[in-house]
Order: C-alpha cells, then structure tokens, then sequence
C-alpha cells in the first residue's frame, strides 16, 4: 500500500535540522547505581557534591548537540524541581539546602550557552500513590507537567516514556490541552499528540527505510505494544541511546567505544533520523571526563570525516510522474567516498528510491529514503559529475554534498540494548 502524502510543520522541519540532542538522565538512580528506581528511597541520598548544568550543557555542545533534554522525573517519581504535587522532589533532599532546583539550572545553562531546553516527564510513577486511582493520577501528572511547562521559559521538546504504561490508561486530551497552552512549539515525544516519534529501540539505531508519514509507533523497549493513530502523521524518529550501557551512571560501567558510537551517528544522523544521545552525570553532579572525552573524539571523527565538504552542483535533466534525473557537479575532479543528501522536504517526504551512478554508468549505491539527510558511503574514486535518479513523483534534492573522509568502511555496534525490563 501507497504511503499516503502528508506534510510536516516548519517545527517539525527546524527539529529536524538540528540532528543531534543530548539527553541527561539524573536523579536518586544515579546514587544507587539503578535503572528504575522502586520509588522508596528516601530523597535525603539525593546529594551530588559538585553539579553544574553548565559543564553538562557545554559537554553537550562539544559533540555539536542543539538541544537537550533532562529527566526531570523517572519511573520512580523522584522529581527535580520543587513540585508542589509531592514532598519526593530535590526540596526534601540535602542538595542546596532543599533550595535547590536541578530543572531550572538546566534551563538557565542553556539559554546562557544557547542550546535547546526540553525535559522528560515519565507518565509511570512508582511513587505516587494516586497511581492506583488514574482520575486522582492525572490531577497529579497534570500538574506537573503545567509546573514544567510555564515555568522554566521555552521548551523544545517534552519526551514522554511509554515504558512502565502497559495497561494504564492516561488522560492524553487534558495533558495535551496544557502543552498546547504553555508550550505550543514543543515537539512532542511519541504519545499523546506526538510530533515526533520513538525509533522503536534504544540501540540508537533507525531502520531502513526510515519513513516519515506513519500509521502507528513503537511504545517501549520492553513490550511488542505500540501505539496507533487514527490516520496517517508526519512523525520522524528520534534515536535515543546512551554513551554507556545504562542510561544512569553507574561506577562499574563505561563509555561505548568511539567505532560504536560511529556507527550509531551513521545508523541515525546518516539515514535521516535524529540522534539522542544521553550522557549521565555521575553522583558529584558532572558529566565525568571520560566520557566527556570519548564525546570529544567523537566530534573530532565527525569533523575529520566531513570538515571538508566539497559542495556540488544540483541540475534536474529530466522528469517523469515517477522518476527524475539529476547530475551532481563537483565542479573538478575529486578523490571521493562519501556524499550527504538532502531532501526538500517543505512538500513532504516524496523520495521512495534513489540510483547514484559514476560517470561512467557504474552504481556506487542505490537505496530506498534520503529524507532531512543521507550519508551514503562508497569506494574511493576520482569523480566531478555524479549521476543520481530519483524515484517518486515531484520528489527534489535540496543539497548534495561530497567528502573525502579516507575510509568507506562503517564500523558495527558492538552489543545491543537488552529488552529484558530492569528489575
């Protein structure tokens, strides 16, 4: 069946563009080593000695990250900022003097550095007891997410977890009402109204093809569920994944290897996807330096791949109902491996297969989406003119973009994420 045509927001499309975001996942987790807190450890072992938001939010500028998103309340219902909805919140911890407010650092540290602010509100609460009563649970949740909402300034995303939901029916409608009112330009995380969505593992890795225009999502990593929508939206995929195994620090574990993180940046950023990627401060309250520096060479890769664009000529030959030819001027004869595609997506997603040919016919690589970018990789070879076709009616290119990056190889992931629920 034909995927129908549906097209994006500006938001939508400016979300797009910005292609990399951090996540920070802090909290009473973090100083017991845990993944999902039972929601009864006491808030007085919220203690980090030395937190400072700015050291987190420029760690994130240096991997080239626009936003950032915090989790400003887990499963366990452990929340950062001083809510007036519970006492199990940072104002009965030990940490500035219960003054304190991890949130609002977070969001004062990104508008002084000027990066993206956007939090994570996790609809399952292992704490709260209004859980058990839904109508007394969604004046709670309501009203933490208005808390959110209207006091930290501008939010540019609001990430809402499905895991730990199975089964429990939320109020969707009222909680939208309140983003809609606070924070109409906020990109929406997968349930409720979403305009954006979950790429269905927290591998960081998007599937291939990578369609926009979606009927229905994943809902979390641990259930086959997924969440249905009425009729067909724009929705594009963000790839959430951690620098480390766990998505809090835990002191026996480590950063993935900078090849694993390659590969990740190619899997998300490089089919079209967005890329996630959380980076937990550890119990002092900073992001440590090893993984800080891992983030860096990271960077430093991405920049030695693709620092030096040689940026071609886009000319449409010829065009039919199906198809279109384009030729792709260098504009002299380079050493190439690598070439970045746009799609122009102001009419939406229209690209459903592409053909890259060498001026002497030989294929170099052919494949089904390119969408806000593609990262297609090939042999070395001496080239000016590249021949590309696209399949699907009135689809266009926006920007094609030649590298030299020395190698076309990308490397594997080393291990997946386990879909085994943590205890």
């Amino acid at each position: 069946m034909d995927t129908p045509l549906v097209l994006p927001t500006p938001g939508q499309l400016a979300w797009q563009r910005m292609r990399i975001g951090v996540f920070f996942h802090f909290g009473l987790n973090t100083f017991h080593g845990l993944e999902w807190g039972p929601g009864d450890i006491p808030a007085a072992d919220f203690a980090p000695s030395d937190l400072d938001a700015d050291q987190w939010v420029s760690t994130a500028k240096d991997l080239g990250a626009e936003y950032v998103v915090i989790t400003a309340k887990h499963h366990d219902g452990f929340c950062l900022w001083p809510t007036s909805t519970t006492e199990y919140s940072v104002a009965s911890s030990p940490w500035r003097d219960g003054r304190g407010d991890v949130v609002a650092e977070v969001a004062a540290a990104c508008e002084r550095q000027g990066v993206r602010f956007g939090f994570y509100l996790s609809p399952w609460d292992r704490n709260a007891p209004q859980y058990q009563d839904p109508a007394k649970y969604d004046d709670l949740y309501a009203e933490q997410l208005r808390e959110l909402c209207t006091g930290y300034g501008g939010v540019s995303e609001i990430w809402f977890d499905g895991a730990g939901s199975e089964g429990h029916v939320y109020d969707w409608a009222r909680y939208m009402e309140i983003v809609a009112e606070h924070q109409p330009e906020a990109m929406i995380f997968n349930m409720g109204s979403p305009t954006i969505r979950w790429v269905g593992n927290e591998d960081g890795l998007a599937a291939d093809p990578v369609d926009y225009v979606v009927s229905e999502s994943d809902f979390s990593n641990y259930t086959v569920e997924s969440v249905a929508y009425e009729e067909a939206l724009y929705l594009p995929p963000e790839c959430d994944v951690s620098i480390r195994r766990g998505w809090f620090w835990a002191e026996d574990d480590g950063p993935k290897s900078l090849d694993h993180l390659l590969a990740i940046y190619y899997r998300s950023v490089g089919m079209g996807a967005n890329l996630l990627l959380n980076l937990p401060p550890d119990t002092r309250g900073l992001i440590p330096d090893e993984d800080a520096e891992r983030l860096r060479e990271l960077r430093a890769e991405l920049d030695r791949r693709f620092g030096a664009p040689h940026r071609a000529v886009v000319s449409l030959v010829s065009r039919s109902d199906e198809a279109s030819e384009w030729t792709l001027d260098l504009g002299e004869e380079r050493e190439i491996d690598h070439l970045w595609l746009e799609e122009d997506l102001v009419d939406g997603q229209r690209i459903r297969g592409f053909e890259l040919r060498a001026d002497d016919g030989t294929v170099l690589v052919s494949g089904a989406r390119i969408g806000a970018q593609r990262i297609l990789t090939f042999p070395s070879r001496r080239a000016r003119i590249l021949a590309l076709r696209l399949q699907g009616d009135q689809a266009q290119l926006s920007n094609a973009t030649a590298f030299q990056a020395g190698t076309s190889h990308v490397p594997e992931v080393a291990y997946l994420a386990s879909t085994d629920a943590p205890a």
